[in-house]
């Protein structure tokens, strides 16, 4: 099992925040050999980082505004290729031009010269150039999108699990002897005659209360910045922007396809894992980045783009709506897709906070480039002079290669679902695949939609900081597919009831939190009777069959 004790109070880092940029810079430091802890107060990933697109992609839509924001992205994509080389796969992108586009054939000329500026970029992240294909040709391709075309253009990105991508960050400093703290919230800044010397943290599942002192303070939490500096006395600037994403229960095609919303927006309808993922919206945002509403306008204005390029969409099914807040830099005078993606450092000492900093911005496929920048900056501070080696070190899980085909038959075990495994886990999955051979009875799918094993989800939390169901289906995507979660939360909360020794009442407790979670992002998409009579044929099956309590 994971050690999740602080086992020191004074640290030369203290990380507030566990997205992506958080774990990338925990990672960073510890590996120079900086005493380092980072609190996370939910889970890792759970903001922003677990709602973006799942892309590591170069940045396309910036090479107007922000040229270097893609520069950046596509020379990140391409170390991030290198060191976690098992989780990301190729997306190949279709850029159709509809027959009626205002600016017609002279439009479809100019996407092919914007695509060849693009070309120039595409050699630091090992993507294809562009090539135009007739409007025969992208239907072969992809036969869902509409005859009535001039012609497309095609892009090369690269997917990823955002998720994995992040605990697997945290892994890595953990190994570097770096303290990690989920679930844990940093209530309060120590600071002493404009001095900040340490924080005040409250761990949420064990109920206990610490003060950990350090010489460097970083605010890492995103979107939720300008409301933690507000109570801690500082101020951060910022200009949240709310996308919205739509999740299909499948694969529709192996080609992305790129298109306009109504008011000229990109709009991306693409494979995603076992899913197609439809997004995303761009629209200013003052609520709660922690409870994010997501309308019926919302749903709409993504529906009408894929509609508009793809006809049938509406005839697959809508599993789920997902909203995130990106912690965009502030910016006036102009609309939202226009705001940099860039990323800015403020350092508050001249607000009476010294050695405070916060991290604002970025974007997932530019974050280890974002974490060295930043632990220079902390290395400068607290006199380490070791060179960043985030871009030549292997993420957990890519540090060996391992004969899929041969471990299939030794272990027994389908060549499909190990593969998935190994996507998730790397060489790492060796020890799923021991566990396995020591209690067979673990090879059983917990979750058929991915497929998610009994010895995978044992595995995350004795050794991946899952401590409730909605962590285990972070990093293991059980409750992610068909189901959302309606066949697999029952085994779920049985086997972490286990692991953590839970009493019943809070296995109870875990299932219906995870439930309601699964289902808050149902509602935004149940266009059908029948598929509101399911949905609710479903909660009652769990909430009131099952015994458990529901608060809605």
């Amino acid at each position: 099992m994971v050690n999740t004790k602080i086992t020191s109070t004074v640290f030369d880092l203290i990380i507030i925040g566990g997205g992506i940029n958080g774990a990338g810079i925990a990672r960073d430091a510890s590996m120079r050999g900086i005493k380092t802890i980072l609190f996370e107060k939910d889970d890792f990933a759970s903001g922003a980082t677990g709602a973006c697109t799942g892309l590591i992609h170069g940045g396309l839509k910036y090479l107007e505004t922000d040229r270097h924001v893609t520069y950046k992205s596509c020379l990140d994509s391409g170390y991030i290729q290198q060191i976690a080389h098992h989780m990301l796969f190729r997306v190949p992108f279709i850029v159709p031009l509809k027959k009626n586009h205002p600016k017609g054939e002279i439009f479809l000329e100019m996407m092919e010269t914007f695509f060849s500026a693009y070309d120039g970029f595409q050699k630091l992240k090992n993507g294809k150039k562009h090539i135009r294909l007739s409007p025969e040709e992208t239907c072969k391709l992809h036969p869902g999108v509409s005859k009535d075309i001039l012609g497309a253009v095609t892009m090369d990105e690269y997917g990823i699990d955002p998720f994995r991508l992040t605990i697997l960050n945290i892994i890595a400093a953990k190994e570097n002897h770096a303290e990690i703290m989920n679930h844990t919230e940093v209530l309060s800044i120590i600071k002493e005659n404009g001095v900040v010397k340490g924080v005040k943290v409250f761990n949420k599942l064990k109920k206990e209360r610490y003060s950990i002192y350090g010489k460097t303070i970083l605010n890492a939490t995103g979107a939720w910045s300008p409301i933690f500096a507000k109570k801690s006395g500082f101020e951060v600037k910022m200009r949240p922007a709310k996308g919205v994403h739509l999740v299909i229960d499948r694969r529709i095609s192996n080609y992305a396809v790129g298109t306009f919303s109504i008011d000229g927006r990109q709009v991306f309808i693409m494979p995603h894992e076992n899913s197609t993922i439809i997004g995303t919206t761009d629209d200013d945002y003052y609520g709660d980045p922690g409870d994010i509403p997501i309308t019926n306008d919302e749903v709409e204005y993504l529906l009408q783009a894929a509609e508009n390029i793809i006809p049938d969409i509406r005839k697959h099914k809508i599993i789920r709506a997902f909203a995130g807040v990106r912690p965009t830099i502030f910016g006036e005078h102009c609309l939202e897709d226009q705001l940099s993606r860039d990323h800015l450092i403020f350092n508050h000492k001249n607000e009476g906070f010294e050695n405070l900093f916060s991290l604002i911005g970025g974007k997932l496929a530019a974050y280890r480039m974002i974490s060295e920048e930043t632990t220079d900056l902390i290395a400068s501070i607290v006199g380490n002079t070791q060179e960043c080696t985030t871009h030549l070190t292997y993420l957990p899980g890519s540090e060996a290669t391992i004969h899929i085909k041969y471990l299939s038959k030794r272990y027994q075990i389908p060549l499909y679902k190990l593969e998935r495994l190994y996507f998730r886990y790397g060489s790492r999955v060796m020890r799923i695949l021991e566990l396995m051979d020591h209690f067979p009875a673990m090879k059983a799918d917990v979750c058929d939609c991915e497929p998610v094993t009994e010895a995978e989800i044992r595995y995350v939390i004795r050794f991946e900081y899952a401590r409730t169901i909605d962590d285990i289906r972070r990093r293991t995507r059980a409750g992610m597919g068909g189901c959302q979660g309606g066949r697999c939360s029952m085994l779920m909360g049985k086997i972490l009831k286990e692991e953590l020794s839970l009493t019943q009442d809070e296995e109870a407790k875990e299932i219906a939190i995870f439930l309601q979670q699964r289902y808050s992002g149902n509602r935004a998409v149940l266009k059908s009777k029948k598929s509101i009579q399911q949905m609710e044929l479903n909660m009652a099956n769990h909430l009131f069959l099952g015994g458990l309590e529901s608060d809605n």
